[in-house]
């Protein structure tokens, strides 16, 4: 009986102290955020603008090779943004925030410095899902562009794209180098333009893929041997 107590009271004994873990690192975790000496800022806003642009530039990276993986946008949004919204909130909200918990007399101001941080974090995740929804050109990282076999810089192209209902048509002006254009989407070739510069395509929407609320498609430029020399995303509203 003695033993079955021992045994017991340290089984409840280890479960306490994983309980409180979670609740440590958590106070931890708001010590830190609410450092307000100089160097601990620009320490946060730093690391936060590294990983921002890591998260950023990888999550482009990849999602040039995988334009299938939606979910890529919003890491790639994350760290589009959060490049901006790290030293935002570590050089402006929260020693605002920490100022005004110390010297507000007004209830409202009060109640913002208290709930700043929330507010702050909901604003950003915000933005988040609208861009990672949207897209926006800025945040379309090209890192797609490859050196050809012979050692020749990158072959660039102006790429324009417009939707007229569920047609759309795309016009394609870059150099002699580049021997045909075609349009991808997922693993289907879906539309081709031989030639000479300036490429002209034209194909309905619905060939393109969808990815989350917009039908999505790659413009490649190819040599004479129909390897890539350049590929550019695009992507249409949805319908």
């Amino acid at each position: 009986m003695d033993s079955n107590d021992d045994t017991s009271n340290t089984v409840r004994s280890v479960l306490a102290r994983l309980e409180r873990i979670p609740r440590r690192l958590w106070r931890d975790l708001l010590s830190v955020y609410y450092t307000n000496t100089p160097v601990w800022r620009w320490l946060k806003s730093g690391t936060l603008v590294f990983l921002g642009f890591f998260l950023w530039v990888s999550s482009s990276l990849l999602y040039s090779f995988q334009s299938g993986w939606g979910w890529l946008t919003y890491v790639m949004a994350y760290g589009f943004v959060l490049i901006l919204w790290g030293p935002l909130t570590h050089m402006v909200v929260v020693p605002l925030a920490i100022r005004l918990r110390r010297t507000a007399t007004h209830p409202v101001t009060r109640a913002f410095a208290r709930h700043a941080s929330k507010m702050n974090l909901s604003v950003f995740l915000a933005i988040v899902v609208v861009l990672g929804t949207v897209t926006i050109g800025p945040m379309m990282l090209d890192v797609t562009g490859v050196v050809g076999g012979d050692g020749s810089p990158d072959v660039s192209a102006d790429v324009d794209c417009e939707t007229d209902g569920q047609l759309i048509t795309c016009i394609v002006e870059t150099d002699d180098r580049v021997d045909h254009v075609v349009v991808v989407s997922g693993d289907r070739e879906i539309e081709r333009a031989d030639g000479t510069p300036p490429f002209a395509l034209e194909f309905e929407r619905t060939k393109a893929e969808e990815v989350v609320g917009q039908h999505q498609f790659t413009v490649e430029l190819r040599d004479e041997d129909g390897d890539a020399m350049r590929r550019y995303v695009q992507t249409a509203p949805g319908a």
